[in-house]
Protein backbone atom coordinates (compact mmCIF):
# COMPACT_ATOMS: atom_id res chain seq x y z
CA UNK A 1 0.00 0.00 0.00
CA UNK A 2 2.97 2.32 0.95
CA UNK A 3 4.33 1.60 -2.57
CA UNK A 4 1.46 2.46 -4.17
CA UNK A 5 1.01 5.61 -2.29
CA UNK A 6 4.65 6.41 -3.24
CA UNK A 7 4.29 5.79 -6.61
CA UNK A 8 1.35 8.33 -6.83
CA UNK A 9 3.10 11.20 -5.33
CA UNK A 10 5.98 10.61 -7.10
CA UNK A 11 3.53 10.48 -10.84
CA UNK A 12 1.94 13.43 -9.28
CA UNK A 13 4.78 15.29 -8.94
CA UNK A 14 6.86 14.44 -12.39
CA UNK A 15 3.22 15.15 -13.84
CA UNK A 16 3.48 18.85 -12.85
CA UNK A 17 6.75 19.04 -13.14
CA UNK A 18 6.00 18.45 -16.89
CA UNK A 19 2.73 20.44 -17.10
CA UNK A 20 5.22 23.56 -15.91
CA UNK A 21 8.32 22.98 -17.97
CA UNK A 22 5.53 22.56 -21.14
CA UNK A 23 3.87 26.50 -20.03
CA UNK A 24 7.62 27.65 -18.98
CA UNK A 25 9.33 26.53 -22.61
CA UNK A 26 5.96 27.98 -24.18
CA UNK A 27 6.61 31.64 -21.78
CA UNK A 28 9.94 31.60 -22.93
CA UNK A 29 9.75 30.87 -26.81
CA UNK A 30 6.95 33.81 -26.43
CA UNK A 31 9.06 36.16 -24.51
CA UNK A 32 12.12 35.53 -26.97
CA UNK A 33 10.12 35.99 -30.16
CA UNK A 34 8.69 39.18 -29.13
CA UNK A 35 11.80 40.90 -27.54
CA UNK A 36 13.73 39.43 -30.65
CA UNK A 37 11.04 41.10 -33.08
CA UNK A 38 11.52 44.55 -31.30
CA UNK A 39 14.85 44.89 -30.81
CA UNK A 40 15.53 44.49 -34.72
CA UNK A 41 12.83 46.93 -35.33
CA UNK A 42 14.43 50.30 -37.19
CA UNK A 43 15.34 52.54 -34.25
CA UNK A 44 14.69 50.72 -31.12
CA UNK A 45 18.45 48.48 -31.06
CA UNK A 46 20.21 47.59 -27.87
CA UNK A 47 19.20 51.81 -26.57
CA UNK A 48 15.54 50.88 -26.80
CA UNK A 49 16.02 47.74 -25.12
CA UNK A 50 18.64 49.60 -22.63
CA UNK A 51 15.29 51.81 -21.79
CA UNK A 52 12.89 49.24 -21.46
CA UNK A 53 15.41 46.79 -19.28
CA UNK A 54 15.91 49.55 -16.82
CA UNK A 55 12.43 50.70 -16.29
CA UNK A 56 11.50 47.06 -15.84
CA UNK A 57 13.81 45.92 -12.82
CA UNK A 58 12.94 48.36 -11.09
CA UNK A 59 9.60 47.60 -11.14
CA UNK A 60 10.01 44.02 -10.72
CA UNK A 61 12.13 45.14 -7.96
CA UNK A 62 8.49 46.22 -6.28
CA UNK A 63 7.07 43.59 -7.59
CA UNK A 64 8.93 41.47 -5.78
CA UNK A 65 8.09 43.18 -2.62
CA UNK A 66 4.65 42.61 -3.23
CA UNK A 67 4.51 39.48 -4.68
CA UNK A 68 7.29 37.05 -5.27
CA UNK A 69 7.63 34.42 -3.16
CA UNK A 70 3.88 34.47 -2.23
CA UNK A 71 3.00 31.23 -4.53
CA UNK A 72 5.41 29.69 -2.56
CA UNK A 73 3.81 30.53 0.91
CA UNK A 74 0.25 29.97 -0.25
CA UNK A 75 1.50 26.73 -1.53
CA UNK A 76 3.34 25.64 1.19
CA UNK A 77 0.36 26.84 4.00
CA UNK A 78 -2.45 25.52 1.80
CA UNK A 79 -0.89 22.20 1.07
CA UNK A 80 0.05 21.78 4.88
CA UNK A 81 -3.44 21.97 5.82
CA UNK A 82 -4.95 19.83 3.05
CA UNK A 83 -2.58 17.05 3.75
CA UNK A 84 -3.80 16.53 7.15
CA UNK A 85 -7.82 17.21 5.47
CA UNK A 86 -8.33 20.95 6.89
CA UNK A 87 -9.58 22.03 4.17
CA UNK A 88 -11.31 25.64 6.10
CA UNK A 89 -8.02 26.23 7.46
CA UNK A 90 -6.37 26.45 4.06
CA UNK A 91 -9.32 28.61 2.39
CA UNK A 92 -8.95 30.83 5.35
CA UNK A 93 -5.10 30.84 4.63
CA UNK A 94 -5.85 32.31 1.29
CA UNK A 95 -8.70 34.94 2.42
CA UNK A 96 -6.57 36.41 4.63
CA UNK A 97 -3.79 36.64 1.92
CA UNK A 98 -5.28 38.20 -0.99
CA UNK A 99 -6.55 40.88 1.28
CA UNK A 100 -3.16 41.73 2.78
CA UNK A 101 -1.27 41.77 -0.39
CA UNK A 102 -4.05 43.34 -2.41
CA UNK A 103 -3.58 46.26 -0.28
CA UNK A 104 0.24 46.56 -0.38
CA UNK A 105 0.37 46.01 -3.91
CA UNK A 106 -2.32 48.79 -4.41
CA UNK A 107 0.14 51.12 -2.20
CA UNK A 108 3.26 50.29 -4.69
CA UNK A 109 1.55 50.87 -7.50
CA UNK A 110 0.51 54.28 -6.40
CA UNK A 111 4.07 54.94 -4.99
CA UNK A 112 5.72 53.43 -8.52
CA UNK A 113 3.37 55.64 -10.43
CA UNK A 114 4.33 58.94 -8.18
CA UNK A 115 8.20 58.22 -7.52
CA UNK A 116 8.69 57.64 -11.45
CA UNK A 117 10.40 60.59 -11.87
CA UNK A 118 12.80 60.84 -8.97
CA UNK A 119 13.64 57.40 -9.42
CA UNK A 120 14.63 57.80 -12.84
CA UNK A 121 16.89 60.92 -12.39
CA UNK A 122 18.13 60.85 -9.61
CA UNK A 123 18.77 56.95 -9.26
CA UNK A 124 19.56 55.90 -12.69
CA UNK A 125 20.58 59.33 -14.23
CA UNK A 126 18.49 58.79 -17.12
CA UNK A 127 15.11 60.97 -16.98
CA UNK A 128 13.83 58.95 -19.96
CA UNK A 129 13.57 55.85 -17.88
CA UNK A 130 10.26 57.68 -16.10
CA UNK A 131 7.80 56.70 -18.82
CA UNK A 132 8.76 53.11 -18.93
CA UNK A 133 7.61 53.05 -14.95
CA UNK A 134 4.63 54.77 -15.39
CA UNK A 135 3.29 52.54 -17.74
CA UNK A 136 4.30 49.15 -15.62
CA UNK A 137 2.76 50.48 -12.46
CA UNK A 138 -0.87 49.64 -12.41
CA UNK A 139 0.29 46.17 -13.25
CA UNK A 140 1.70 45.56 -9.28
CA UNK A 141 -1.75 45.46 -7.75
CA UNK A 142 -2.52 42.60 -10.30
CA UNK A 143 -0.18 40.81 -10.39
CA UNK A 144 -0.12 40.72 -6.35
CA UNK A 145 -3.49 39.41 -6.46
CA UNK A 146 -2.43 37.13 -9.47
CA UNK A 147 -0.11 35.37 -7.18
CA UNK A 148 -2.01 34.62 -4.23
CA UNK A 149 -4.57 32.73 -6.62
CA UNK A 150 -1.44 30.76 -8.14
CA UNK A 151 -0.19 29.80 -4.49
CA UNK A 152 -3.71 29.11 -3.58
CA UNK A 153 -3.91 26.32 -6.39
CA UNK A 154 0.04 24.90 -6.45
CA UNK A 155 -0.98 24.33 -2.46
CA UNK A 156 -3.82 21.55 -3.95
CA UNK A 157 -1.36 20.41 -6.30
CA UNK A 158 -2.78 21.69 -9.38
CA UNK A 159 -0.94 23.16 -11.54
CA UNK A 160 -2.99 24.36 -14.63
CA UNK A 161 -4.45 27.66 -13.49
CA UNK A 162 -0.33 29.30 -13.36
CA UNK A 163 0.35 27.63 -16.59
CA UNK A 164 -2.36 28.80 -18.34
CA UNK A 165 -2.36 32.19 -16.85
CA UNK A 166 1.18 32.64 -17.26
CA UNK A 167 1.29 31.20 -21.10
CA UNK A 168 -1.79 33.78 -21.60
CA UNK A 169 -0.06 36.07 -19.97
CA UNK A 170 2.87 35.88 -22.29
CA UNK A 171 1.10 35.10 -25.45
CA UNK A 172 -0.80 38.74 -25.04
CA UNK A 173 2.07 40.76 -24.18
CA UNK A 174 4.01 39.20 -27.25
CA UNK A 175 1.39 40.26 -29.69
CA UNK A 176 0.71 43.73 -27.88
CA UNK A 177 4.53 44.55 -27.31
CA UNK A 178 5.42 43.94 -31.34
CA UNK A 179 2.04 45.88 -32.16
CA UNK A 180 2.46 48.99 -29.93
CA UNK A 181 6.06 49.34 -31.03
CA UNK A 182 5.48 49.19 -34.23
CA UNK A 183 2.86 52.08 -33.91
CA UNK A 184 5.70 54.08 -32.35
CA UNK A 185 8.36 53.47 -35.49
CA UNK A 186 9.69 56.90 -35.67
CA UNK A 187 9.95 58.18 -32.17
CA UNK A 188 12.73 58.17 -29.43
CA UNK A 189 13.67 54.66 -28.07
CA UNK A 190 12.38 55.52 -24.89
CA UNK A 191 9.05 55.74 -26.25
CA UNK A 192 9.02 52.81 -27.79
CA UNK A 193 9.83 51.34 -24.85
CA UNK A 194 7.39 52.68 -22.94
CA UNK A 195 4.79 51.32 -25.33
CA UNK A 196 6.25 47.82 -25.54
CA UNK A 197 6.25 47.74 -21.58
CA UNK A 198 2.46 49.10 -21.75
CA UNK A 199 1.76 45.80 -23.22
CA UNK A 200 2.89 44.09 -19.81
CA UNK A 201 0.32 45.93 -17.87
CA UNK A 202 -2.39 44.87 -20.55
CA UNK A 203 -1.82 41.21 -20.27
CA UNK A 204 -1.87 41.31 -16.63
CA UNK A 205 -4.77 43.07 -16.35
CA UNK A 206 -6.48 40.23 -18.70
CA UNK A 207 -4.56 37.36 -17.10
CA UNK A 208 -5.98 38.31 -13.59
CA UNK A 209 -9.20 38.16 -14.78
CA UNK A 210 -9.00 34.32 -16.11
CA UNK A 211 -7.93 33.61 -12.19
CA UNK A 212 -10.80 35.15 -10.93
CA UNK A 213 -12.90 33.21 -12.94
CA UNK A 214 -11.23 29.88 -12.26
CA UNK A 215 -11.19 30.45 -8.70
CA UNK A 216 -15.20 30.98 -8.63
CA UNK A 217 -15.66 27.71 -10.26
CA UNK A 218 -12.99 25.57 -8.54
CA UNK A 219 -12.40 26.64 -4.93
CA UNK A 220 -11.97 23.90 -2.37
CA UNK A 221 -14.39 21.73 -1.00
CA UNK A 222 -14.94 22.53 2.73
CA UNK A 223 -17.18 19.69 3.43
CA UNK A 224 -15.85 17.15 5.88
CA UNK A 225 -13.20 19.36 6.83
CA UNK A 226 -11.74 18.05 10.43
CA UNK A 227 -10.40 20.54 13.33
CA UNK A 228 -7.11 21.41 13.77
CA UNK A 229 -4.99 23.56 15.67
CA UNK A 230 -4.35 26.77 13.28
CA UNK A 231 -8.81 26.95 13.45
CA UNK A 232 -8.52 28.54 16.98
CA UNK A 233 -5.77 31.34 15.37
CA UNK A 234 -7.07 34.76 15.11
CA UNK A 235 -6.77 36.56 11.69
CA UNK A 236 -3.83 38.40 12.83
CA UNK A 237 -1.81 35.37 13.96
CA UNK A 238 -2.51 33.75 10.69
CA UNK A 239 -1.37 36.81 8.91
CA UNK A 240 1.28 36.52 11.40
CA UNK A 241 1.87 32.96 10.36
CA UNK A 242 1.88 34.16 6.31
CA UNK A 243 4.38 36.95 6.89
CA UNK A 244 6.97 34.76 9.20
CA UNK A 245 7.74 32.24 6.20
CA UNK A 246 6.53 34.87 3.36
CA UNK A 247 9.07 38.05 4.78
CA UNK A 248 12.66 35.72 4.14
CA UNK A 249 11.21 34.25 1.07
CA UNK A 250 10.69 37.78 -0.09
CA UNK A 251 13.91 38.81 1.20
CA UNK A 252 15.41 36.36 -0.81
CA UNK A 253 13.87 36.81 -4.15
CA UNK A 254 13.93 40.47 -3.36
CA UNK A 255 17.76 40.59 -3.38
CA UNK A 256 17.92 38.57 -6.56
CA UNK A 257 16.06 41.33 -8.13
CA UNK A 258 18.12 43.71 -6.46
CA UNK A 259 21.18 42.20 -8.16
CA UNK A 260 19.31 42.95 -11.63
CA UNK A 261 18.89 46.41 -10.16
CA UNK A 262 22.76 46.61 -9.09
CA UNK A 263 23.32 46.01 -12.81
CA UNK A 264 21.03 48.56 -14.27
CA UNK A 265 21.82 51.05 -11.58
CA UNK A 266 25.94 50.49 -11.30
CA UNK A 267 25.82 49.80 -15.40
CA UNK A 268 23.88 53.27 -16.05
CA UNK A 269 26.26 54.96 -13.71
CA UNK A 270 29.68 53.15 -14.28
CA UNK A 271 29.44 53.31 -18.35
CA UNK A 272 29.59 56.95 -17.45
CA UNK A 273 32.12 57.33 -15.43
CA UNK A 274 34.16 55.15 -17.44
CA UNK A 275 33.44 57.10 -20.93
CA UNK A 276 33.97 60.66 -18.69
CA UNK A 277 37.40 61.01 -20.39
CA UNK A 278 35.93 60.20 -24.37
CA UNK A 279 34.53 63.83 -24.63
CA UNK A 280 31.15 62.81 -25.35
CA UNK A 281 28.05 64.42 -24.50
CA UNK A 282 25.80 63.99 -21.35
CA UNK A 283 23.15 62.54 -24.14
CA UNK A 284 25.73 60.02 -26.29
CA UNK A 285 26.64 58.84 -22.85
CA UNK A 286 23.36 58.05 -21.68
CA UNK A 287 22.74 56.14 -24.91
CA UNK A 288 26.31 54.32 -24.20
CA UNK A 289 24.99 53.50 -20.91
CA UNK A 290 21.24 52.47 -22.18
CA UNK A 291 23.26 50.17 -24.85
CA UNK A 292 25.17 48.63 -22.24
CA UNK A 293 22.37 47.86 -20.43
CA UNK A 294 20.51 46.36 -23.15
CA UNK A 295 23.58 44.10 -24.14
CA UNK A 296 22.61 42.17 -20.55
CA UNK A 297 18.90 42.38 -20.68
CA UNK A 298 19.47 40.90 -24.31
CA UNK A 299 21.71 38.01 -22.95
CA UNK A 300 18.94 37.93 -19.85
CA UNK A 301 16.55 36.69 -22.11
CA UNK A 302 18.03 34.01 -23.78
CA UNK A 303 19.99 32.49 -20.33
CA UNK A 304 16.53 32.62 -19.26
CA UNK A 305 15.39 30.07 -21.69
CA UNK A 306 16.70 26.81 -19.88
CA UNK A 307 16.41 28.39 -16.66
CA UNK A 308 12.66 28.78 -16.78
CA UNK A 309 12.33 24.97 -17.75
CA UNK A 310 15.09 24.43 -14.41
CA UNK A 311 12.12 26.86 -12.32
CA UNK A 312 9.18 23.91 -13.08
CA UNK A 313 11.32 21.69 -10.53
CA UNK A 314 11.43 23.79 -7.64
CA UNK A 315 8.22 25.37 -8.33
CA UNK A 316 6.76 22.06 -7.66
CA UNK A 317 9.30 21.22 -5.30
CA UNK A 318 8.23 23.31 -2.76
CA UNK A 319 4.41 22.35 -1.83
CA UNK A 320 5.88 18.22 -2.96
CA UNK A 321 8.54 18.51 -0.10
CA UNK A 322 6.05 20.00 2.22
CA UNK A 323 3.66 17.95 1.99
CA UNK A 324 5.96 14.90 2.38
CA UNK A 325 7.45 16.65 5.29
CA UNK A 326 3.76 16.98 6.88
CA UNK A 327 2.82 13.61 7.08
CA UNK A 328 6.59 12.69 8.01
CA UNK A 329 7.75 10.81 5.25
CA UNK A 330 11.35 11.98 4.85
CA UNK A 331 12.25 9.53 2.58
CA UNK A 332 9.78 10.99 -0.18
CA UNK A 333 11.06 14.35 1.04
CA UNK A 334 14.86 13.18 -0.13
CA UNK A 335 14.09 11.57 -2.78
CA UNK A 336 12.40 14.43 -4.52
CA UNK A 337 14.88 17.01 -3.70
CA UNK A 338 17.82 14.66 -4.78
CA UNK A 339 16.10 13.73 -8.13
CA UNK A 340 15.12 17.50 -9.01
CA UNK A 341 19.16 18.25 -7.78
CA UNK A 342 19.98 15.75 -10.58
CA UNK A 343 17.58 16.71 -13.12
CA UNK A 344 18.57 20.04 -12.75
CA UNK A 345 22.20 19.37 -13.62
CA UNK A 346 21.16 17.34 -16.76
CA UNK A 347 19.08 19.71 -18.18
CA UNK A 348 21.42 23.23 -17.70
CA UNK A 349 24.55 21.72 -18.33
CA UNK A 350 24.03 21.12 -22.07
CA UNK A 351 22.23 24.44 -22.32
CA UNK A 352 25.41 25.91 -20.55
CA UNK A 353 27.83 24.31 -22.84
CA UNK A 354 26.25 24.66 -25.91
CA UNK A 355 25.90 28.70 -25.13
CA UNK A 356 29.35 29.36 -25.04
CA UNK A 357 30.17 26.76 -28.13
CA UNK A 358 27.70 28.74 -30.55
CA UNK A 359 27.78 32.57 -28.80
CA UNK A 360 28.64 34.27 -31.50
CA UNK A 361 26.22 32.16 -34.10
CA UNK A 362 23.80 32.80 -31.63
CA UNK A 363 23.80 36.31 -31.37
CA UNK A 364 23.96 36.95 -34.82
CA UNK A 365 21.22 34.75 -35.62
CA UNK A 366 18.56 36.25 -33.05
CA UNK A 367 19.62 39.83 -33.15
CA UNK A 368 21.18 40.48 -36.54
CA UNK A 369 21.18 44.43 -36.07
CA UNK A 370 22.51 44.09 -32.83
CA UNK A 371 24.64 41.22 -32.38
CA UNK A 372 27.49 42.66 -29.93
CA UNK A 373 27.99 40.58 -26.50
CA UNK A 374 29.51 37.29 -27.26
CA UNK A 375 31.79 37.34 -24.27
CA UNK A 376 29.42 38.51 -21.47
CA UNK A 377 26.73 35.78 -23.27
CA UNK A 378 29.86 32.94 -22.68
CA UNK A 379 30.45 34.13 -18.81
CA UNK A 380 26.40 34.27 -17.90
CA UNK A 381 26.12 31.11 -19.20
CA UNK A 382 28.61 29.60 -17.11
CA UNK A 383 26.75 31.65 -14.21
CA UNK A 384 23.26 29.73 -15.35
CA UNK A 385 24.48 25.85 -13.93
CA UNK A 386 24.74 27.95 -10.51
CA UNK A 387 22.08 29.49 -10.69
CA UNK A 388 19.94 26.70 -11.92
CA UNK A 389 20.97 24.47 -9.00
CA UNK A 390 20.78 27.24 -6.76
CA UNK A 391 16.61 27.74 -7.82
CA UNK A 392 15.77 23.98 -7.40
CA UNK A 393 18.11 24.03 -3.98
CA UNK A 394 16.14 27.26 -2.74
CA UNK A 395 12.37 25.46 -3.59
CA UNK A 396 13.68 22.52 -1.20
CA UNK A 397 14.64 24.75 1.46
CA UNK A 398 11.45 26.46 1.60
CA UNK A 399 9.71 23.23 1.67
CA UNK A 400 11.81 22.30 5.10
CA UNK A 401 10.90 25.52 6.73
CA UNK A 402 14.69 27.00 6.16
CA UNK A 403 13.32 29.49 3.77
CA UNK A 404 16.09 32.83 5.69
CA UNK A 405 18.99 30.82 4.02
CA UNK A 406 18.52 31.93 0.52
CA UNK A 407 17.80 35.02 1.76
CA UNK A 408 21.02 34.91 3.80
CA UNK A 409 22.99 33.89 0.59
CA UNK A 410 21.46 36.17 -1.97
CA UNK A 411 22.04 39.19 0.52
CA UNK A 412 25.60 38.40 1.25
CA UNK A 413 26.41 38.24 -2.43
CA UNK A 414 24.15 40.89 -3.35
CA UNK A 415 27.09 43.08 -1.10
CA UNK A 416 29.71 41.21 -2.84
CA UNK A 417 28.46 41.91 -6.23
CA UNK A 418 27.61 45.64 -5.75
CA UNK A 419 31.19 46.01 -4.91
CA UNK A 420 32.95 44.17 -7.77
CA UNK A 421 30.40 46.40 -9.81
CA UNK A 422 31.08 49.86 -9.46
CA UNK A 423 35.06 48.62 -9.28
CA UNK A 424 34.75 46.68 -12.87
CA UNK A 425 32.14 48.37 -15.02
CA UNK A 426 34.19 51.64 -13.73
CA UNK A 427 37.26 50.25 -15.47
CA UNK A 428 37.37 51.24 -19.10
CA UNK A 429 39.58 48.04 -19.37
CA UNK A 430 36.38 45.86 -17.77
CA UNK A 431 33.74 47.63 -18.66
CA UNK A 432 30.03 45.85 -19.28
CA UNK A 433 31.73 42.50 -18.53
CA UNK A 434 32.42 43.52 -14.95
CA UNK A 435 28.59 43.20 -14.32
CA UNK A 436 28.95 39.42 -15.53
CA UNK A 437 31.84 38.60 -13.66
CA UNK A 438 30.00 40.15 -10.44
CA UNK A 439 26.98 38.24 -10.97
CA UNK A 440 29.06 34.69 -11.48
CA UNK A 441 30.61 35.28 -8.16
CA UNK A 442 27.38 36.20 -6.56
CA UNK A 443 25.83 32.70 -8.30
CA UNK A 444 29.01 30.89 -6.47
CA UNK A 445 28.20 32.28 -2.91
CA UNK A 446 24.09 31.54 -3.23
CA UNK A 447 24.78 27.95 -4.46
CA UNK A 448 27.68 26.93 -1.82
CA UNK A 449 25.63 28.09 1.31
CA UNK A 450 22.31 26.72 -0.05
CA UNK A 451 23.78 23.44 -0.77
CA UNK A 452 25.27 22.81 2.46
CA UNK A 453 22.17 23.79 4.40
CA UNK A 454 20.02 21.73 2.24
CA UNK A 455 22.46 18.58 2.61
CA UNK A 456 22.03 18.76 6.53
CA UNK A 457 18.54 19.28 6.53
CA UNK A 458 17.81 16.27 3.85
CA UNK A 459 20.16 13.77 3.21
CA UNK A 460 20.61 14.75 -1.33
CA UNK A 461 22.37 11.41 -1.86
CA UNK A 462 24.40 12.92 -4.58
CA UNK A 463 27.34 10.51 -5.85
CA UNK A 464 30.48 12.82 -7.20
CA UNK A 465 30.34 9.57 -10.05
CA UNK A 466 27.30 9.67 -11.12
CA UNK A 467 25.18 12.82 -10.68
CA UNK A 468 28.24 15.32 -11.39
CA UNK A 469 31.45 13.80 -13.31
CA UNK A 470 29.08 11.88 -15.95
CA UNK A 471 26.64 14.95 -16.97
CA UNK A 472 29.41 17.25 -17.44
CA UNK A 473 31.64 14.64 -19.61
CA UNK A 474 28.27 14.10 -21.98
CA UNK A 475 28.18 17.99 -21.75
CA UNK A 476 31.87 18.66 -22.72
CA UNK A 477 31.53 15.90 -25.10
CA UNK A 478 28.72 17.47 -27.10
CA UNK A 479 30.37 20.99 -26.66
CA UNK A 480 33.39 19.80 -29.02
CA UNK A 481 30.99 18.01 -31.44
CA UNK A 482 29.04 21.32 -31.47
CA UNK A 483 32.03 23.42 -31.56
CA UNK A 484 33.71 21.50 -34.70
CA UNK A 485 30.38 20.93 -36.49
CA UNK A 486 29.71 24.83 -36.93
CA UNK A 487 32.88 25.04 -37.97
CA UNK A 488 32.18 22.51 -41.05
CA UNK A 489 28.84 23.68 -42.23
CA UNK A 490 29.34 27.51 -41.63
CA UNK A 491 31.71 27.00 -44.62
CA UNK A 492 29.17 26.32 -46.90
CA UNK A 493 25.50 26.93 -45.19
CA UNK A 494 26.01 30.23 -44.02
CA UNK A 495 25.61 31.23 -40.01
CA UNK A 496 21.95 30.65 -39.14
CA UNK A 497 21.71 27.40 -40.98
CA UNK A 498 25.35 25.86 -39.42
CA UNK A 499 23.70 27.30 -36.11
CA UNK A 500 20.50 25.51 -36.47
CA UNK A 501 21.66 22.14 -37.47
CA UNK A 502 24.72 22.61 -34.84
CA UNK A 503 22.13 22.95 -31.99
CA UNK A 504 20.10 19.96 -33.31
CA UNK A 505 23.05 17.82 -33.38
CA UNK A 506 24.08 18.84 -29.93
CA UNK A 507 20.90 17.75 -28.66
CA UNK A 508 21.15 14.27 -30.26
CA UNK A 509 24.47 14.23 -28.65
CA UNK A 510 24.13 15.00 -25.34
CA UNK A 511 21.27 12.43 -24.72
CA UNK A 512 23.31 9.70 -27.16
CA UNK A 513 25.89 10.75 -24.01
CA UNK A 514 23.53 10.53 -21.40
CA UNK A 515 22.09 7.09 -22.16
CA UNK A 516 25.46 5.20 -23.38
CA UNK A 517 27.12 6.35 -19.55
CA UNK A 518 23.60 5.06 -18.30
CA UNK A 519 23.86 8.88 -16.73
CA UNK A 520 20.22 7.86 -15.77
CA UNK A 521 20.13 4.75 -13.39
CA UNK A 522 16.58 2.48 -13.60
CA UNK A 523 14.95 4.53 -10.92
CA UNK A 524 15.92 7.63 -12.65
CA UNK A 525 13.80 6.73 -15.43
CA UNK A 526 11.07 5.58 -13.53
CA UNK A 527 10.85 9.48 -12.15
CA UNK A 528 9.85 10.17 -15.59
CA UNK A 529 6.46 9.95 -17.04
CA UNK A 530 5.10 7.10 -19.22
CA UNK A 531 9.08 5.83 -17.18
CA UNK A 532 8.52 2.11 -17.30
CA UNK A 533 7.81 2.58 -21.58
CA UNK A 534 10.80 4.13 -22.06
CA UNK A 535 12.93 2.39 -19.96
CA UNK A 536 11.31 -1.29 -21.72
CA UNK A 537 12.47 0.26 -25.29
CA UNK A 538 16.08 1.25 -23.60
CA UNK A 539 16.12 -2.44 -22.44
CA UNK A 540 14.70 -3.56 -25.65
CA UNK A 541 17.64 -1.81 -28.16
CA UNK A 542 20.02 -3.52 -25.45
CA UNK A 543 21.31 0.17 -23.82
CA UNK A 544 20.05 -0.56 -20.45
CA UNK A 545 19.91 -4.62 -19.24
CA UNK A 546 17.22 -5.68 -16.82
CA UNK A 547 19.14 -7.62 -14.10
CA UNK A 548 17.58 -11.29 -13.40
CA UNK A 549 16.33 -12.30 -10.15
CA UNK A 550 18.64 -15.19 -8.84
CA UNK A 551 17.57 -18.93 -9.35
CA UNK A 552 16.23 -19.80 -5.51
Amino acid sequence: MKGKRYKKRSNSFMKNVVILICSQLLIKVLGLIYKLVITNIEGFGDTGLGYYSAGYQIYALLLTLSSIGIPSVISKLVSERIAIGDTKGAQRIFRIAFKFFTTIGFILSLGLFLGADFIATNILNVPDVAYVMKVLSPAIVFVAMSAVYRGYFSGQQNMKPTSVSQTLEQFLNCVLSITFVYACIGKDPYIMAAAGNLSTTCAIIITFIYLLMYYKNNKISTRGSIESPERRKTNKELLKTILGISIPITISSLISVISGVIDTATVSNCIQISLQNANMTKEALEQAAMGATGILSKVDTLVSFPLAINLAFSTALTPAVSEALAVKDKKTASRRLSFSFFASLIIILPCSIGFISLADPILKMLYPTASDGTGVFMIASVSMILTALSQTLTGGLYGVNQSKIPAIAAGLGAVIKFILNMVLISNPNIGIYGASISSLIYQIIVFFICYNVMNRCVNMHIKFRTHILKPVISGLGMGVIVFLGYKLFNNFLGNTISTIISIALGAITYVLFILFTKTLTKDDIMMIPYGAKIYNILVKFGIYREKREPLK
